[in-house]
C-alpha cells in the first residue's frame, strides 16, 4: 500500500492508501461520531452520523466508508457537517424514549452523549413514540426496540463476527426493528446468548439483565482473563461495592471483543451464598467449621506422620487446571520439595495427556502449534474430535469468520455438530475410529502424489515406515471401519493436501481413547505429510478444555515432568531444581490420576490432597472412585464450593475464585495472561497460593512470597519457555511461550524452520478398536462430552440460574431409528447401564447422531455419565477412554 497526502481540518497528514477518512482522522485524535462503526467490521455507513465534508465533493460523505485519496481536503466539523449531524440526531430521538434519567445505559449511551455534544433535546416534529413490547425471553438480556436507532451494528456482529445469524433487521421506515427471524422471540431463536450483540449496541436497545442496579459511572472495570475454557478471552469485570455486577468483553487478542454465554453472563458464582467461607474439619462423621490454624495443624500432622510411617509416596496430590500458574507451581513444589514425592497429577490426564505424549514425540513440543488469531487466514480448516462452537465458542466463531473469507472446512465427528452444517466435507465417523480415518486420508494423499515431498525430505524422518503401513488403508476399507462414504475420504484428503495453509483443530474426541496417543500422532502425521507445521495459519492445534490446563502442565503438575517439561528421569534436570529449591528431590516416577485412585483403593496411597478438582463427577467409573476415596486415611479438598468430592473430605479449605486473586493463566495458544484481583474475598477465604505457601512454611520450608508476581519470577528462572515472562511484560496482551529472554516478543507459531526435536518424526500407527464395543448385552455405543451452557462438573455454572433454566438436567441423545427400535419417545425416562454402573436420564431424539450411537453430557452429578464410562486407559499417556463404552437402555 502506498502513502497518500491528505489534509484534515488544516492538518497535513501522510496516510496509508487503505485507510478510510475515519481511520485517518483517528491518527490525529479527531473524534468523529459513530454509531454503526466497529473496527472489526468493514464500514457500511448505515447511521450517517459520521458524515464529513470533502473539498470538491457534491455532498457529504460517510467517514467510515469513504477511502482517502491523494490530496484530499477533509473537514470533520464544518458548519455544514454539524448541521447535518444535528438533523440526524433529531430524527433519531424523534421516536426514541426520553427516559435518560432512569435508563441503565446512562453513562455509556452514544445517543445521549452526542445529543449533549450537539445540543439536541428533542425531535422537531414531536411525533409518535415507538410502542414495541420488550422482548425479555432471553435468560440473560432483553431487547427494547423502542430505543433502537437502526444502526444495524448488533446484526452485523451476530452475522459477521459471532456468525450465528440469530437476529436481523425487519420492516422499513418507522417500523424498522431488530429481532429474531419471523418475530419468534429471542428465546426460541438460534441465539446462543453470547451477548456480543449487547456489547455492540451503542444505546439501550439491548441490555443485560441484572439484579444489581448500576450505571457505568458507578463501577470500576478490572481487566482479567476468563476462568472457563482455554481460549483465554480477555474481559472487564464491572465492580460495585466489592461485588462483580457485570462483565464486558475486551477488544484485544485473542477474543477481539467476543465472549460466550459463560464468559459474559456466568459470573454470579463469585458471590454465591453457597461459597465456602471457612475451613471445615470432619468430626464424628460431620464436617464442621474450624479455624485455619486447626485445619493447618491437622493437615501437617497427617502429612508428617504418614511420611514417617509409610514414606512420602503414600501421599499424592491432584492439582488444578482452574488455578493460576503460580498456584500450580507452588502445589508441585510443595509435593516435590517439601513432602518428597512426584505423585502429582491433574485433569490434563483426563483430557490432553495423549497430546503431550503424542506431539512431544513427533514434534518435540506437546502444545498448540499456532495462534488463535491465525485461524481466519487459513485456507482449509480441518476439525476432528471437537465440537468447537460449544466447547471453545470464540475459536468456533473465528473458524466461521474464516469461512466467510472463503476458507474450506472439513469436519470429522460422530455427531452432526453446528460446524458440520457449513462443512465442505462432513465425515460422520463411528466413535473411536480417528486413526483409521486419518490413515485413510494419508493413503489417498500418497497414492495421488499430493504429499509435500521437499518438506518431508528436509524436515521429517520416518517416511518409509509411514508409507508402508498406509498401504493397507484404502478409502474403501477405511469407509467400512468409520461408517462413511469412501468418496468423502478422498475429497477430504484432496482438499486438505492442496491447501497452501491448512490448520487442524482437535479436542477430546481425539484424545480420550485407549488409543488416544496414536490418534494425536496421526493428526501430526497428516499435517507433516502436507507440510502444514511450522507455517502461519496452519499447524496442529489441540484445544485445551479448561482455563489453565496448559499452564498446569507447563508448571510441572505431572508425575514425570518438572516445570517446563524437564524430566524427572533426567539427572541434570533434577540437579537444576535441587539447586534452585535447596532440597534433595525424589527421582522416582510419580503416579497418574488413575494410578492414584487405584492406589487409594489398594492402600498404597494413604493421603490425598485435591486442589480444585472434582473426580466424583469428572473421572470415569465413579463407583470405583467413590469406593477408593472412602478408603483413604485422610482426604483434603481445597475448592470454592462444597463439591461432590469435598463432601467426602476430612478437611475442606475455602479458596478464592479467579476474581479474588492475582496471577496468570496460560491459554490453549500458549499465551500467558494476567488474572487480576477485582474484589476482596468474603469470610475467611484465602487464595490458593497463600494456602500452599502457609502449609509449606508450617512443614519447615520457609520460602515466602509477598505477591504472585514473585512466584512468576521464580518460574521464569527454572522454566526456559517462561524465561522472559514477568507480570510487567504481560500487562496488555500477554506473551506466547516460548519466550526465553526479557527482550523476546513471544512465539506465535512453533517449529518455524526447525522442529523442537530437530527433525519431526512420522509415527506409523495402526488403527485398533476401542477397548469396549457393543455386544448382545450392551448393544449401544455411548460417547460423552460438553455442552455450551455448562462447564465440566458444574461447580461454577451450576450456580447460574439462567444456565440451569436453559440446560437444567442430563439427557441422552438418540437417533429416531434407535428410539423407534426401543419404542421410546422424546423425554421418556430411561435407565442407562454399563458394566460399571447405571444412571437415570431422559431421551432426547435427534437426527444429529447416528443409529446405535448415543451421546450424553457429563456435567450433571445427579445423572453422571461417568458412572458408565470405561476407566481403561491409553498405555502410553494413561488417559481414560471416555469417548467409547458399551451400554444398554431400559425404560425407567
Amino acid at each position: 500500500m502506498k502513502e497518500l497526502n491528505v489534509v484534515i481540518n488544516g492538518n497535513e497528514l501522510k496516510v496509508n492508501s487503505s485507510l478510510t477518512i475515519l481511520q485517518a482522522a483517528e491518527k490525529l485524535n479527531i473524534d468523529i461520531p459513530t454509531f454503526c462503526n466497529d473496527k472489526r467490521l468493514i464500514g457500511h455507513g448505515a447511521c450517517r452520523i459520521c458524515v464529513c465534508e470533502v473539498a470538491g465533493a457534491r455532498s457529504l460523505v460517510p467517514a467510515c466508508t469513504a477511502p482517502v485519496a491523494e490530496g484530499m481536503v477533509i473537514y470533520t466539523h464544518s458548519e455544514t457537517v454539524i448541521k447535518t449531524r444535528k438533523e440526524i440526531l433529531e430524527l433519531m430521538i424523534e421516536n426514541h424514549p426520553l427516559d435518560c434519567l432512569t435508563c441503565t445505559k446512562t453513562g455509556s449511551c452514544k445517543l445521549q452523549d452526542y445529543c449533549y455534544e450537539y445540543d439536541i433535546t428533542e425531535g422537531p416534529f414531536h411525533g409518535e413514540k415507538k410502542k414495541y413490547p420488550i422482548d425479555d425471553t432471553n435468560e440473560f438480556y432483553y431487547a427494547d426496540q423502542n430505543k433502537c436507532i437502526s444502526c444495524g451494528k448488533c446484526v452485523r456482529v451476530c452475522n459477521e463476527l459471532q456468525c450465528t445469524g440469530a437476529i436481523g433487521q425487519y420492516e422499513r421506515g418507522f417500523e424498522t426493528h431488530v429481532g429474531a427471524p419471523f418475530d419468534i422471540g429471542l428465546k426460541d431463536s438460534i441465539c446462543v446468548s453470547c451477548g456480543n450483540c449487547v456489547a455492540a449496541c451503542p444505546v439501550g436497545a439491548l441490555m443485560p439483565k441484572s439484579k444489581e442496579k448500576f450505571r457505568q459511572f458507578d463501577v470500576k472495570k478490572v481487566r482479567t482473563t476468563c476462568a472457563y475454557c482455554g481460549v483465554g478471552c480477555q474481559m472487564d469485570l464491572l465492580v460495585k461495592n466489592n461485588k462483580v455486577v457485570g462483565v464486558e468483553p475486551a477488544d484485544v487478542i485473542p477474543n477481539d471483543g467476543l465472549l460466550c454465554v459463560k464468559g459474559r453472563f456466568a459470573y454470579k458464582f463469585i458471590d454465591h451464598p453457597d461459597r465456602l467461607k471457612t475451613p471445615l474439619i470432619r468430626k464424628n462423621g460431620v464436617l464442621v467449621e474450624a479455624t485455619w490454624d486447626e485445619a493447618y495443624d491437622l493437615i501437617t500432622s497427617k502429612m508428617i506422620s504418614t511420611k514417617e510411617n509409610f514414606g512420602a509416596n503414600a501421599i499424592a496430590g491432584l492439582s488444578s487446571a482452574r488455578c493460576t500458574n503460580e498456584e500450580n507451581y507452588l502445589f508441585q513444589k510443595l509435593f516435590r520439595a517439601v513432602i518428597g514425592t512426584n505423585n502429582i497429577d491433574h485433569c490434563a490426564r483426563l483430557c490432553h495427556a495423549s497430546t503431550v505424549a503424542g506431539l512431544a514425540t513427533t514434534l518435540g513440543s506437546g502444545a498448540m502449534t499456532n495462534g488463535i488469531h491465525e485461524t481466519i487466514n487459513s485456507d482449509v480448516i480441518f476439525v476432528i474430535g471437537s465440537n468447537t462452537t460449544e466447547t471453545h465458542p470464540v475459536i468456533g466463531a473465528k473458524i466461521k469468520q474464516a469461512l466467510l473469507k472463503g476458507a474450506k472446512l472439513i469436519v470429522a465427528e460422530p455427531r452432526k455438530i453446528e460446524l458440520a452444517k457449513s462443512a465442505d466435507v462432513f465425515l460422520q465417523i463411528t466413535p473411536g475410529t480417528n486413526v483409521a480415518l486419518l490413515n485413510g486420508m494419508m493413503h489417498v494423499i500418497i497414492e495421488e502424489g499430493l504429499q509435500a515431498k521437499e518438506y518431508i525430505d528436509e524436515r521429517v524422518e520416518g517416511y518409509e515406515g509411514l508409507e508402508k503401513i498406509l498401504k493397507d488403508y484404502t478409502p474403501e476399507k477405511v469407509a467400512l471401519i468409520c461408517g462413511v462414504d469412501p468418496e468423502d475420504i478422498k475429497r477430504a484428503a484432496r482438499l486438505y493436501a492442496n491447501a497452501p495453509k491448512a490448520s487442524l483443530f482437535y479436542a477430546m474426541g481425539v484424545t480420550q481413547h485407549s488409543t488416544g496417543t496414536y490418534g494425536v500422532m496421526s493428526t501430526s502425521n497428516l499435517a507433516l505429510l502436507c507440510g502444514n507445521i511450522g507455517i502461519e495459519s496452519g499447524g496442529v492445534n489441540p484445544l485445551r478444555g479448561q482455563n489453565n490446563v496448559q499452564g498446569a502442565c507447563d508448571m510441572g503438575c505431572l508425575p514425570g515432568d518438572l516445570p517446563g517439561y524437564q524430566k524427572i528421569l533426567n539427572p541434570e534436570a533434577i540437579q537444576k531444581f535441587e539447586r534452585a529449591w535447596d532440597v534433595k528431590l525424589s527421582t522416582k516416577m510419580g503416579l497418574t490420576i488413575p494410578e492414584i485412585i487405584n492406589g487409594a483403593d489398594s492402600g498404597e496411597v494413604k493421603v490425598l490432597y485435591i486442589m480444585g478438582e472434582n473426580p466424583m463427577v469428572s473421572d470415569p467409573d465413579i463407583n470405583h472412585v467413590k469406593h477408593a476415596l472412602k478408603k483413604l486415611d485422610f482426604l483434603v479438598v481445597q475448592d470454592i464450593f462444597l463439591t461432590e468430592t469435598a463432601e467426602l473430605a476430612d478437611v475442606v479449605l475455602p479458596a478464592a475464585s479467579f476474581a479474588e486473586k492475582d496471577g496468570t493463566f496460560t491459554s490453549t495458544e500458549r499465551r500467558v495472561q494476567l488474572v487480576r484481583k477485582a474484589v476482596s474475598p468474603i469470610g475467611e477465604i484465602k487464595a490458593d497460593w497463600t494456602i500452599l505457601m502457609e502449609l509449606m512454611n508450617r512443614m519447615g520450608y520457609k520460602k515466602t512470597y509477598a505477591h504472585p508476581s514473585e512466584i512468576m519470577d521464580e518460574i521464569a528462572g527454572v522454566n526456559p519457555a517462561y524465561g522472559g515472562i514477568s507480570f510487567d511484560r504481560i500487562q496488555e496482551e500477554g506473551l506466547q511461550w516460548p519466550c526465553p529472554t526479557k527482550d523476546h516478543l513471544g512465539t506465535s507459531y512453533l517449529h518455524k524452520g526447525k522442529f523442537a526435536r530437530g527433525k519431526a518424526l512420522f509415527m506409523a500407527v495402526d488403527y485398533a478398536k476401542s477397548a469396549e464395543l457393543p455386544d448382545e448385552d450392551y448393544p449401544f455405543i455411548l460417547t460423552t462430552g460438553r455442552i455450551l451452557y455448562h462447564y465440566h462438573t458444574r461447580t461454577m455454572t451450576g450456580k447460574i440460574e439462567g444456565l440451569n433454566k436453559i440446560a437444567p438436567e442430563s439427557y441422552l441423545e438418540m437417533n429416531p431409528a434407535t428410539a423407534n427400535k426401543l419404542k421410546l419417545e422424546d423425554e421418556t425416562h430411561v435407565k442407562v447401564s454399563s458394566r460399571r454402573g447405571e444412571v437415570l436420564t431422559k431421551v432426547r431424539i435427534t437426527d444429529i447422531i447416528e443409529e446405535n450411537v448415543l451421546f450424553m453430557p457429563f456435567h450433571f452429578a445427579e445423572s453422571a455419565a461417568n458412572y458408565l464410562t470405561n476407566p481403561v486407559f491409553d498405555p502410553i499417556a494413561k488417559i481414560p477412554e471416555f469417548k467409547v463404552c458399551a451400554v444398554k437402555i431400559e425404560r425407567s
